[in-house]
């Protein structure tokens, strides 16, 4: 039944791209929606793709009898009032199927694993985490939760990392739920799963903040393209395609890193002390220019003496934001006159000198204060 839902939302899925793909012509704007279009169902193709394998990995029954399935995406029955017939993993309500334990039931009674192969079943494992009511009826199998885990761990490789969405540990749960509240660091040895536990962090904040991240864009940094291309087919198998994967030395467009770091060069950029040198760095580059700056106002050209453009920027540092998320500031502040941190009549004077030269016949090419070689600004006439 899921995949009969799943094979009715690829062909219609399907037929919305090929017309949108048909529509030609129109204004700039109904272009522009159609790109967005384009793109929304290629999205959304690719997870109802990527969700074939494993759709439905597991089942929860609550205490109040309900069976929820567990799956690779979320799927409704339009028939019946849009009741779920299948939970996203990353979905609220599909938690307690990570989370439940004997001790902490979560209100699920017992705990489904299924395992299938291409569309067919293969196996079901029981965890029954009602531990009286389990020892009521006699059952004795299958209350340790680890048939699943172990399953997996003895699963043959195939020289390509996997997604552990059936497997999710609790402890790895916390993480990958965590809060977007900024930085978030995941430390432990090799082999403990920290990659699989980003990567799955990745798709999960992709899933609840998707409308925000998907502006800024997700951008996932590897060692090296071998590693790249190991960890490369996690996040497609879990329905997310629009992540970029990068290595440090690619990150700059254009410029690709082929030396190699001298083993002391090596040390010192790789130790904490590093990050202040950087931050410093950036701080001496915030400097003004030593002889102004000329900017383009309208069709003028004005030139800020070396005074003002200490004030932008020690404006800009009062914003409190990182380097790149300020320089816009600075960038709106040069760019317009009227807001320049200087006296506002000055500025205002200067602005309509500027505009009222440009139009007169015969104008000069000096647009500042008249007799003051030293003038705040000064036009280089119209371009």
């Amino acid at each position: 039944m899921l995949y009969g839902h799943l094979d009715e939302l690829r062909e219609r899925t399907s037929g919305r791209l090929a017309q949108t793909l048909r529509q030609t012509g129109g204004t700039p704007q109904a272009r522009t929606e159609r790109d967005v279009m384009v793109g929304m169902y290629t999205q959304r193709l690719a997870q109802l793709d990527a969700a074939e394998s494993g759709l439905c990995f597991g089942r929860i029954d609550s205490d109040d009898d309900q069976q929820r399935y567990i799956g690779r995406l979320g799927i409704r029955d339009e028939d019946a009032d849009y009741q779920p017939l299948l939970l996203d993993w990353r979905a609220p309500a599909a938690r307690p199927f990570y989370l439940a334990t004997p001790v902490s039931p979560e209100g699920v009674r017992r705990r489904r694993h299924i395992k299938t192969v291409g569309r067919q079943v293969t196996r079901l494992d029981d965890e029954v985490l009602d531990l009286a009511a389990a020892g009521q009826a006699g059952q004795t199998s299958g209350l340790n939760g680890e048939v699943a885990l172990l399953a997996a761990l003895n699963a043959s490789r195939t020289g390509q990392m996997t997604d552990i969405v059936e497997t999710i540990q609790v402890e790895q749960d916390w993480i990958i739920r965590s809060p977007n509240k900024g930085v978030l660091v995941v430390q432990g040895g090799p082999g403990t799963g920290k990659t699989a536990v980003a990567l799955h962090r990745a798709a999960y904040l992709l899933y609840t903040h998707r409308e925000q991240l998907a502006r800024r864009v997700v951008l996932v940094i590897g060692p090296s393209p071998t590693f790249l291309r190991y960890v490369g087919q996690v996040l497609p198998s879990l329905g997310e395609t629009s992540v970029l994967l990068s290595t440090v030395a690619d990150l700059y467009p254009g410029i690709t890193a082929r030396r190699e770091e001298p083993v002391r060069a090596a040390r010192l950029k790789g130790r904490l002390e590093m990050a202040e040198v950087i931050a410093a760095a950036v701080r001496d580059r915030q400097g003004p220019f030593t002889g102004g700056l000329e900017v383009t106002y309208e069709r003028d050209a004005l030139r800020l003496d070396r005074r003002t453009c200490v004030r932008i920027r020690d404006r800009a540092r009062r914003a409190r934001l990182p380097h790149n998320q300020a320089r816009p500031l600075a960038h709106c502040w040069t760019r317009s006159p009227s807001r320049w941190p200087t006296r506002s009549a000055t500025t205002s004077w200067a602005a309509a000198t500027c505009s009222a030269r440009r139009t007169s016949p015969g104008s000069g090419r000096n647009c500042g204060r008249p007799g003051r070689s030293g003038s705040r600004w000064r036009s280089s006439g119209p371009r």
